[in-house]
């Protein structure tokens, strides 16, 4: 019985001492495996790296001092430099989307300013008034910029306003002859029609019909206002005519 037992105990000890040793076997071969891939540089000389223990082949000591590894950080910076050009094309792509809304805002906005002033004189029998702003949209028409337009929108519109600069060139070289303003001015009128049919405008417009002008074959006119105010007549018949349509 004392045997048995003596046995069992040797053997228990023996299976300890197995397992103990196993675990110091697995630990040494982990902490072996981690070193090996760890690199140390020289206390003198940190260019010199390789592993621990080996000589500097500068000054002969051995590498000690452990190199901090910068692979991770890397990867971040290359992460960072994606997201820098991501953001770089996105924000290009906006650019390139500004400048194509920005291409197309062609206005004649400024056209229709000029050409209200035009008529404004003549409900008021200003001949000068009214050639001061021949003047200025005839100058109008030569600043504007076609640029934005397509091949068919840019002829179309340059149809319209080379017939439309003769007749505001005409009106503002006229200004003591009124009747020959109105003359072109209801030529005029027919262009601004057309181009507003063409571009639209922000402002709330409306087309207005005089029967009797040009012995009685009639002629309209563009107005900011739904009263009538007559610029073929002026002061002689300033209320005749009639709201033919909102533009």
């Amino acid at each position: 019985m004392m045997k048995t037992l003596f046995l069992t105990a040797i053997l228990a000890i023996t299976i300890v001492s197995c397992n103990n040793k196993n675990k110091e076997t697995e630990s040494q071969t982990t902490e072996t495996s981690a070193n090996s891939n760890e690199l140390f540089s020289c206390p003198m000389h940190p260019e010199v790296t390789g592993k621990k223990g080996e000589k500097c082949s500068k000054c002969g000591m051995e590498l000690t001092e452990p190199v901090v590894q910068k692979e991770v950080e890397h990867n971040h910076n290359e992460s960072n430099h994606s997201h820098e050009d991501a953001n770089a094309t996105s924000s290009s792509a906006v650019q390139n989307d500004n400048a194509s809304v920005a291409a197309t805002a062609f206005s004649i906005d400024e056209i229709v300013v000029n050409y209200l002033k035009m008529k404004n004189a003549l409900t008021k029998d200003d001949a000068k008034g009214a050639a001061n702003a021949g003047k200025a949209l005839y100058k109008t028409f030569n600043s504007t910029t076609t640029n934005s337009m397509s091949a068919n929108q840019k002829k179309e519109y340059l149809d319209i306003v080379d017939d439309a600069k003769e007749h505001a060139e005409h009106i503002g070289d006229n200004a003591g002859k009124i009747d020959h303003q109105r003359e072109h001015f209801a030529i005029l009128s027919k262009d601004i029609n057309d181009l507003i049919k063409m571009f639209g405008t922000k402002q709330k417009l409306y087309q207005d019909y005089c029967p009797m002008y040009n012995d009685g074959k009639g002629a309209i006119w563009i107005s900011e206002t739904k009263e009538i105010k007559n610029p073929f007549y002026g002061s002689q018949m300033l209320t005749c005519g009639s709201l033919k349509k909102t533009l």
